[in-house]
């Protein structure tokens, strides 16, 4: 008897675990591929962020050499940051750009003028492709040593 009702229950067993191993072959879960970005979708946080060439110090370089600190702001000791965002585009220029911290008129329309006038960045990429991203930096203007 006790021979008998270990048979069953080891068969049961048996039997229980092949259905469940044939059963996982015939079922299929969707499991979300990763999504392909669209050609118009803006990223804010990506694998390898965009870079402007040559890195982030050819970056300051570039703001030092470019930016004229405006007149009227030196006249009237105008100083502080200005933080502009924009978009580094998929072929790597810029666009959608704007001040989302201002310090004064003049100021802020001499950082968009920089910015307007930058050399293509290197772009964002996400599951290896490139793609748009959102972007933001600070200008400092301080009239130390003026």
């Amino acid at each position: 008897m006790k021979k008998t009702l270990f048979t069953l229950i080891a068969l049961s067993f048996v039997l229980l675990v092949k259905a469940q191993s044939d059963s996982s072959k015939d079922v299929t879960i969707d499991q979300p591929d990763f999504q392909k970005p669209n050609d118009s979708q803006i990223f804010t946080s990506v694998e390898h962020v965009p870079e402007y060439p040559g890195g982030l110090n050819e970056f300051g370089r570039y703001l030092g050499r470019s930016i004229v600190y405006p007149k009227s702001a030196i006249d009237h000791h105008i100083q502080g940051r200005v933080i502009i965002s924009f978009i580094v585009e998929r072929d790597g220029s810029l666009s959608d750009i704007k001040v989302v911290h201002s310090v004064s008129p003049d100021i802020d329309n001499e950082s968009l003028r920089v910015m307007r006038n930058s050399p293509k960045w290197k772009p964002g990429t996400q599951n290896g492709r490139t793609v748009r991203v959102a972007y933001s930096v600070p200008i400092s203007f301080s009239l130390s040593g003026k």
